[in-house]
Protein backbone atom coordinates (compact mmCIF):
# COMPACT_ATOMS: atom_id res chain seq x y z
CA UNK A 1 0.00 0.00 0.00
CA UNK A 2 1.37 3.38 -0.88
CA UNK A 3 2.58 5.31 2.26
CA UNK A 4 0.17 8.55 1.55
CA UNK A 5 -2.88 5.93 1.20
CA UNK A 6 -1.56 4.89 4.68
CA UNK A 7 -1.83 8.56 5.97
CA UNK A 8 -5.27 9.23 5.07
CA UNK A 9 -6.16 6.41 7.30
CA UNK A 10 -4.14 7.89 10.52
CA UNK A 11 -5.60 9.65 13.71
CA UNK A 12 -2.51 11.78 14.40
CA UNK A 13 -2.18 11.61 17.49
CA UNK A 14 -1.15 13.72 20.71
CA UNK A 15 -2.65 12.53 23.68
CA UNK A 16 0.37 12.87 26.51
CA UNK A 17 -0.59 14.34 29.84
CA UNK A 18 2.30 16.80 29.45
CA UNK A 19 1.01 18.53 25.76
CA UNK A 20 1.53 21.70 25.16
CA UNK A 21 0.04 24.00 22.54
CA UNK A 22 3.25 23.87 20.81
CA UNK A 23 2.77 20.13 20.03
CA UNK A 24 -0.37 20.12 19.44
CA UNK A 25 -0.22 22.72 16.50
CA UNK A 26 2.89 20.43 15.18
CA UNK A 27 0.52 17.35 14.86
CA UNK A 28 -2.09 19.52 13.20
CA UNK A 29 0.61 20.83 10.98
CA UNK A 30 1.80 17.58 10.23
CA UNK A 31 -1.28 16.07 9.89
CA UNK A 32 -2.89 18.90 7.23
CA UNK A 33 0.45 17.93 5.11
CA UNK A 34 0.12 14.41 5.17
CA UNK A 35 -3.07 14.48 4.49
CA UNK A 36 -4.37 12.60 7.67
CA UNK A 37 -7.95 11.61 8.33
CA UNK A 38 -7.73 13.67 11.39
CA UNK A 39 -5.41 15.07 14.81
CA UNK A 40 -6.93 13.03 18.18
CA UNK A 41 -6.06 15.65 20.84
CA UNK A 42 -6.98 16.45 24.28
CA UNK A 43 -10.47 17.92 24.82
CA UNK A 44 -8.65 20.64 26.39
CA UNK A 45 -7.21 21.91 23.00
CA UNK A 46 -10.90 21.19 20.80
CA UNK A 47 -11.41 24.91 20.55
CA UNK A 48 -7.68 25.92 20.02
CA UNK A 49 -7.28 23.91 17.77
CA UNK A 50 -10.09 24.16 15.47
CA UNK A 51 -9.79 27.74 15.59
CA UNK A 52 -5.75 26.76 14.30
CA UNK A 53 -6.89 24.58 11.26
CA UNK A 54 -9.33 26.61 10.20
CA UNK A 55 -11.19 23.39 8.44
CA UNK A 56 -8.67 21.97 6.95
CA UNK A 57 -8.22 19.48 9.25
CA UNK A 58 -10.33 17.26 11.34
CA UNK A 59 -10.41 17.63 15.12
CA UNK A 60 -10.93 14.55 16.82
CA UNK A 61 -10.49 14.16 20.88
CA UNK A 62 -10.79 11.71 23.93
CA UNK A 63 -14.12 11.41 25.93
CA UNK A 64 -13.71 9.93 29.79
CA UNK A 65 -9.96 9.17 28.77
CA UNK A 66 -8.46 6.74 29.60
CA UNK A 67 -10.14 4.99 32.38
CA UNK A 68 -13.51 5.62 30.88
CA UNK A 69 -15.05 4.88 34.53
CA UNK A 70 -16.81 8.12 34.69
CA UNK A 71 -20.72 8.64 34.76
CA UNK A 72 -22.34 8.79 31.94
CA UNK A 73 -23.48 11.80 32.43
CA UNK A 74 -19.92 13.47 33.17
CA UNK A 75 -18.82 11.50 29.66
CA UNK A 76 -22.34 13.35 28.10
CA UNK A 77 -21.25 16.83 29.35
CA UNK A 78 -17.86 16.17 28.22
CA UNK A 79 -19.42 15.23 24.86
CA UNK A 80 -21.14 17.98 24.15
CA UNK A 81 -18.73 20.02 25.28
CA UNK A 82 -15.89 19.25 22.79
CA UNK A 83 -18.78 19.07 19.86
CA UNK A 84 -19.68 22.89 20.45
CA UNK A 85 -15.74 23.60 20.52
CA UNK A 86 -15.53 22.14 16.95
CA UNK A 87 -14.75 18.51 17.60
CA UNK A 88 -16.23 16.56 14.41
CA UNK A 89 -14.80 12.75 15.54
CA UNK A 90 -15.23 11.76 19.61
CA UNK A 91 -13.06 8.95 21.11
CA UNK A 92 -15.11 7.48 24.12
CA UNK A 93 -13.71 4.66 26.47
CA UNK A 94 -16.34 2.49 27.59
CA UNK A 95 -16.90 1.48 31.54
CA UNK A 96 -14.80 -1.45 32.56
CA UNK A 97 -16.21 -1.72 35.40
CA UNK A 98 -19.33 -2.40 33.99
CA UNK A 99 -17.76 -4.83 31.15
CA UNK A 100 -16.23 -6.08 34.87
CA UNK A 101 -19.68 -5.92 36.79
CA UNK A 102 -21.83 -7.90 33.75
CA UNK A 103 -23.50 -4.74 33.42
CA UNK A 104 -23.69 -4.70 29.92
CA UNK A 105 -27.06 -2.75 29.24
CA UNK A 106 -25.30 0.06 30.77
CA UNK A 107 -22.58 -0.13 28.60
CA UNK A 108 -24.78 -0.06 25.69
CA UNK A 109 -27.13 2.81 27.09
CA UNK A 110 -23.67 5.33 27.60
CA UNK A 111 -22.75 4.28 23.80
CA UNK A 112 -26.31 5.26 22.68
CA UNK A 113 -26.42 8.08 24.84
CA UNK A 114 -23.21 9.51 23.54
CA UNK A 115 -24.33 8.57 20.07
CA UNK A 116 -27.24 10.78 20.20
CA UNK A 117 -25.24 13.57 21.18
CA UNK A 118 -22.69 13.21 18.28
CA UNK A 119 -25.53 12.87 15.80
CA UNK A 120 -23.95 12.66 12.42
CA UNK A 121 -20.63 13.54 13.73
CA UNK A 122 -18.62 10.11 14.10
CA UNK A 123 -18.45 8.25 17.56
CA UNK A 124 -15.64 5.75 17.97
CA UNK A 125 -16.06 3.61 21.06
CA UNK A 126 -12.65 2.58 22.71
CA UNK A 127 -13.06 -0.98 24.12
CA UNK A 128 -9.67 -1.48 25.46
CA UNK A 129 -9.08 -5.10 24.39
CA UNK A 130 -5.57 -5.62 26.94
CA UNK A 131 -8.41 -5.93 30.10
CA UNK A 132 -10.73 -7.98 28.19
CA UNK A 133 -11.25 -11.64 27.74
CA UNK A 134 -12.23 -13.10 24.39
CA UNK A 135 -15.84 -13.53 25.67
CA UNK A 136 -16.32 -9.59 26.64
CA UNK A 137 -14.44 -8.46 23.32
CA UNK A 138 -17.14 -10.89 20.91
CA UNK A 139 -19.95 -9.22 23.44
CA UNK A 140 -18.79 -5.61 23.28
CA UNK A 141 -18.24 -6.30 19.28
CA UNK A 142 -22.11 -7.42 19.09
CA UNK A 143 -22.97 -4.23 21.60
CA UNK A 144 -21.51 -1.66 19.53
CA UNK A 145 -23.10 -2.18 16.62
CA UNK A 146 -26.50 -2.81 17.98
CA UNK A 147 -25.76 0.89 19.83
CA UNK A 148 -25.39 2.62 16.04
CA UNK A 149 -21.58 3.45 17.04
CA UNK A 150 -19.29 4.31 13.91
CA UNK A 151 -16.21 2.56 14.70
CA UNK A 152 -14.78 0.15 17.32
CA UNK A 153 -11.57 0.50 18.98
CA UNK A 154 -8.71 -1.24 20.33
CA UNK A 155 -6.87 0.80 23.25
CA UNK A 156 -6.20 3.92 24.66
CA UNK A 157 -2.77 3.37 24.44
CA UNK A 158 -2.80 4.20 28.16
CA UNK A 159 -3.37 0.26 28.87
CA UNK A 160 -1.54 -2.45 29.53
CA UNK A 161 -1.29 -3.48 25.61
CA UNK A 162 -2.29 -1.44 22.23
CA UNK A 163 -3.38 -3.22 18.97
CA UNK A 164 -3.18 -6.47 18.01
CA UNK A 165 -3.58 -7.46 14.60
CA UNK A 166 -5.79 -10.77 16.32
CA UNK A 167 -8.55 -8.14 18.06
CA UNK A 168 -8.88 -6.34 15.02
CA UNK A 169 -9.60 -10.03 12.59
CA UNK A 170 -11.89 -10.88 15.37
CA UNK A 171 -13.82 -6.98 15.42
CA UNK A 172 -14.17 -7.62 11.93
CA UNK A 173 -15.99 -11.09 11.79
CA UNK A 174 -18.17 -9.94 15.07
CA UNK A 175 -18.85 -6.14 14.39
CA UNK A 176 -21.32 -5.45 11.99
CA UNK A 177 -20.74 -4.43 8.43
CA UNK A 178 -21.58 -0.86 9.23
CA UNK A 179 -19.61 -0.38 11.84
CA UNK A 180 -15.54 0.27 11.31
CA UNK A 181 -12.24 -0.34 13.21
CA UNK A 182 -9.76 1.69 14.50
CA UNK A 183 -6.14 0.26 15.90
CA UNK A 184 -4.59 1.97 17.90
CA UNK A 185 -1.70 1.53 20.84
CA UNK A 186 1.60 0.73 19.61
CA UNK A 187 1.46 1.88 15.71
CA UNK A 188 4.72 2.65 15.35
CA UNK A 189 5.67 1.35 11.59
CA UNK A 190 4.72 1.16 8.35
CA UNK A 191 4.73 -2.52 8.03
CA UNK A 192 2.87 -2.42 11.56
CA UNK A 193 0.16 0.09 9.72
CA UNK A 194 -0.47 -2.67 6.37
CA UNK A 195 -0.98 -5.28 9.13
CA UNK A 196 -4.29 -3.84 11.06
CA UNK A 197 -5.40 -2.91 7.51
CA UNK A 198 -4.94 -5.84 6.22
CA UNK A 199 -6.61 -7.57 9.13
CA UNK A 200 -9.94 -5.10 8.75
CA UNK A 201 -8.77 -1.37 9.93
CA UNK A 202 -10.15 1.14 8.52
CA UNK A 203 -8.22 3.82 10.56
CA UNK A 204 -5.06 3.78 12.88
CA UNK A 205 -4.44 6.00 15.87
CA UNK A 206 -0.66 6.73 16.04
CA UNK A 207 1.28 9.20 17.35
CA UNK A 208 4.47 7.95 14.97
CA UNK A 209 3.45 7.50 11.66
CA UNK A 210 2.99 11.09 10.31
CA UNK A 211 6.16 12.79 12.47
CA UNK A 212 8.79 14.31 10.27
Amino acid sequence: MELNEIYTHIDHTQLKQTADWASVQKVCDEAILGGAASVCIPPCYVKQAADYVEGRMKICTVIGFPNGYQTTLVKLVETQEALASGAEEIDMVINLCDVKNGSFARVAHEIRALKQACGSRVLKVIVETCFLTEEEKVKLCHIVTESGADYIKTSTGFGSGGAAVEDVALFRRECGADVKIKAAGGIRSVEDAEKMMEAGADRLGSSALLRR
